[in-house]
């Protein structure tokens, strides 16, 4: 019966026993959760901006988006590949604020670009040659001074352009299919804007050219439109047949809802026959 002595050996050691370290165990981050995680918080912010029709435009997270500080001293952003430099996103791509010069190459499925508030100066026929997928680009706060022609040509799904803040004399041949777009703060002048240019698009309803250089309201306004910003430009006059048709007195245009055309020289109150067809009087002066 020697088990008795031995358990009140254990027992009368047991104060003095101490337990065995834990093992060390290196701390490994899961990337691929911290990147899910992310990525539901950009899905939150891109929700929350298909609710914001501001400036006609779904506007996405204005900050710029920052990864992990392992990007810190890199040489410089266009180096990287798109993807490190920018958020790509089921489809998005988010590039603001990295003081990118062009267009960056993009992922073969992207349907939504944000590269605002960079340094790019210039759209060639070749940006978005081979993304047919896009729908909505959004180059707001950019020094853009040139677009050549066809740049926007293959882009048959774009339905949300902007191009607002930029340094544009005129405007680039459009996409039938858009719905929105926006050029407001450039140097768009009238006569750098074609006859035809909104005419044959049958789809837009959001048109924003304020703070431009405009002499006159453009002509052969589609009658999808909803919304037109023609604030602060230099529009003196108009004509019957600026917004309704002089030759139909039964004509309405319906859809029209919002037209603003305060802070230019044209006093509204000189032309009452321009405004019949419409269901709101557009925002402006009408006295001297």
């Amino acid at each position: 019966m020697q088990t008795i002595p031995i358990w009140c050996a254990v027992i009368l050691l047991l104060p003095f026993m101490q337990s065995a370290p834990p093992v060390h165990q290196d701390e490994d981050y899961d990337y691929d959760v911290l990147d899910m995680l992310e990525g539901q918080r950009f899905k939150l912010h891109f929700k929350e901006a298909q609710k914001n029709e501001e400036n006609g435009l779904i506007s996405a997270p204005r900050q710029r988006i920052r990864r992990d500080d392992d990007d810190k001293g890199t040489s410089d952003a266009k180096d990287l590949p798109t993807c490190l430099a920018c958020v790509c996103l089921s489809g998005s791509v988010y590039c603001e604020e990295t003081d990118i010069e062009e267009i960056p190459p993009l992922p073969k499925e992207t349907s939504y670009l944000y590269a605002r508030f960079n340094k790019i100066k210039k759209i060639t026929a070749k940006d978005f040659a081979d993304f047919p997928t896009l729908r909505r680009i959004d180059l707001t706060g950019n020094e853009i001074s040139e677009i050549e022609d066809k740049a926007f040509e293959k882009l048959l799904l774009l339905e949300q352009l902007s191009l607002a803040e930029n340094k544009l004399t005129r405007i680039p041949a459009l996409p039938a299919k858009l719905t929105s777009f926006n050029a407001n703060q450039n140097l768009i002048k009238s006569k750098a804007i074609k006859a035809n240019a909104f005419k044959k698009m049958a789809n837009l309803a959001y048109l924003y050219l304020a703070n431009n250089q405009l002499e006159s309201v453009p002509p052969n306004l589609p009658e999808s439109l909803r919304v037109i910003h023609l604030q602060f430009n230099n529009i003196s006059s108009i004509t019957d047949d600026t917004f309704c048709k002089s030759n139909d007195t039964r004509y309405v245009r319906s859809r029209l809802d919002e037209i603003r055309l305060d802070g230019n020289p044209v006093v509204l109150g000189q032309y009452p026959n321009s405004f019949t067809c419409l269901r709101t009087l557009p925002s402006g002066s009408y006295f001297k």
